[in-house]
């Protein structure tokens, strides 16, 4: 009989740590490095799946509401509704998802879900010359506010993450830092530099080590990262709402900027802040708008009834 440690599982991850002896007996660094690749792309793995099960809640729920609103025959027809807008607007699902479920049902009565919406000027996004502000990617913009952000500053690691109002702060860029940091800051809801500077609206600077704000667990992760200061900036629109929030992790203690680099910074964190608003509304309620349109098409369809 064979013994339980013997046993194959299917759960097997590689040991990073384990090093195998080459045939002089040392280290065989080919090797190593092979576990250390494999293990990673575990990690990354495992990451997207626990970032696919937190969406999957809010993606149901929106298919829910989309299937009573539109007495649609089944949650499929729901989600490749979604799907469709999604890509037709290049959003993400997720987030459409989220606005379906955060923004008030429209009236039928008028046959829009916006009625007098009118199209908004996008504003001016100075850090990224020679595109057009009502062209570019969101993607391509968030990831030019950390490429400026690490620029600016001279460092290595930052974060950036974007305020959903179904979930909370969620991670959307970064550069530097370790799978197990993004894994456990996937989403944030508080006791964290990111979150206090959403709720005060202003730059937050956070000596990691002394901080009362940050959790443990928190802090402990942070530390595991090599960040000894966090600035963390919220980008806002221009009523002030919190819309994200970029973070640099700085590997001294209380690590200041120049006052150079503190108004570059925050000077991006404006410039982003408005053009995100300006996308949530904008795009977005395109998008939600072409979903309606379909979406009423379809309720006026008979269903098909199974044959015999």
């Amino acid at each position: 009989m064979q013994d339980p440690e013997d046993s194959p599982s299917s759960a097997y991850v590689p040991d990073a740590a384990a090093v195998a002896p080459s045939a002089n007996g040392g280290p065989d660094d080919g090797s190593q490095d092979g576990r250390q690749e494999e293990l990673d792309r575990l990690r990354r793995e495992v990451r997207d799946l626990r970032g696919k099960l937190v969406a999957h809640p809010l993606v149901s729920q929106a298919q829910g509401m989309l299937q009573e609103r539109y007495r649609l025959p089944d949650a499929e027809s729901a989600f490749e509704l979604m799907k469709r807008c999604s890509q037709q607007h290049n959003l993400k699902l997720r987030a459409l998802a989220s606005a379906v479920v955060s923004v008030p049902r429209p009236d039928d009565d008028r046959g829009l879900w916006f009625p007098g919406r009118s199209g908004r000027t996008p504003p001016a996004l100075r850090f990224l010359p020679g595109h057009r502000p009502d062209k570019v990617n969101r993607s391509t913009v968030l990831k030019q506010v950390l490429h400026q952000a690490l620029t600016v500053t001279d460092t290595t690691m930052a974060d950036l993450q974007t305020l959903e109002p179904a979930t909370g702060l969620r991670m959307e860029q970064h550069r530097g830092l370790s799978e197990e940091f993004l894994d456990y800051f996937a989403v944030v809801e508080g006791g964290t530099p990111c979150s206090l500077a959403a709720r005060r609206r202003a730059r937050v600077i956070s000596d990691v080590t002394t901080d009362r704000t940050l959790s443990e667990p928190a802090r402990e992760m942070i530390l595991a990262v090599g960040s000894r200061t966090v600035h963390s900036m919220p980008m806002l629109s221009a009523a002030g709402r919190t819309v994200g929030v970029y973070s640099l992790h700085l590997p001294g203690r209380h690590q200041e900027l120049t006052r150079a680099q503190a108004n570059a910074l925050d000077g991006m964190g404006v410039e982003a802040g408005r053009w995100l608003d300006w996308h949530q509304r904008t795009i977005m309620l395109d998008a939600l708008e072409e979903l309606h349109r379909r979406g009423t098409a379809l309720r006026g369809r008979p269903r098909r009834r199974p044959t015999d």
